[in-house]
């Protein structure tokens, strides 16, 4: 059965007429739902949270890293995220793998690899490019921590990324208009989930991930220490 409505979050209009193009050929009559960045796409998936399909843009305006993919995958686990960048290092490939994505698209990609991309992904599969097979198979302790971020909740996640600005308690409070006491619980309920000890292991971490780094995602000293810090 043929999905009803896609949504392409990118900022550059002729790509996302490209992206039309394919999805009109393989899917005619799909309806499609354009976002130019993301406080847009936060409103459009929040009205179409059904949609069958979100093809999305890694690096436009709003984007910080993997920050957009984690959100959405923990607000919206229902729904499918294609990535479809302009980056194409094997690392930062495999990250988004393990962060949930159905598949990455270079922009690179000529139409018919986007459109057997789309068709894997739609048949409920996991597509990368050509000779880039083996980037599924990652190191287990990325693969595990990225499975400890995606189940941190909405708030916590946002939490974590003000973390890496070095804010304290009471400005993420202030930042969040909460108490003070709440976002030390927050920070306490991230550290365990993570498996980790200190906030600035956090703070390092959530840098990283905000940077779309392609390399090792665990922190300095990932399984140092005795006492959660959270203050």
């Amino acid at each position: 059965m043929n999905p009803s409505l896609v949504i392409i979050a990118d900022d550059h209009p002729l790509f996302r007429a490209a992206l039309r193009e394919a999805l009109g050929k393989l899917l005619p009559g799909v309806r499609v739902i354009e976002a130019a960045g993301v406080p847009e796409l936060q409103g459009v998936v929040e009205a179409h949270s059904d949609a069958d399909l979100l093809l999305l843009d890694l690096r436009m305006p709003g984007a910080q890293g993997f920050s957009t993919l984690i959100e959405l995958r923990a607000q919206y686990p229902a729904l499918p995220v294609a990535i479809v960048s302009a980056e194409e290092d094997a690392g930062v490939i495999r990250r988004a793998l393990d962060f949930g994505a159905s598949a990455f698209i270079p922009k690179s990609s000529s139409m018919e690899a986007i459109a057997q991309g789309l068709r894997v992904v739609l048949d409920g599969g996991t597509w990368v490019p050509e000779g880039l097979d083996s980037v599924e198979s990652t190191v287990d302790a990325d693969a595990d921590l990225a499975a400890r971020i995606a189940s941190l909740t909405p708030q916590q996640f946002r939490v974590l990324t003000l973390l890496a600005d070095g804010r304290l308690n009471k400005q993420i409070g202030a930042e969040l208009d909460v108490s003070e006491a709440t976002i030390k619980a927050h920070v306490t309920a991230i550290l365990r989930k993570l498996g980790l000890y200190r906030r600035t292991q956090a703070a390092v971490l959530a840098q990283r991930l905000l940077s779309a780094e392609s390399g090792r995602l665990a922190p300095p000293d990932l399984g140092a220490g005795e006492d959660v810090e959270a203050e």
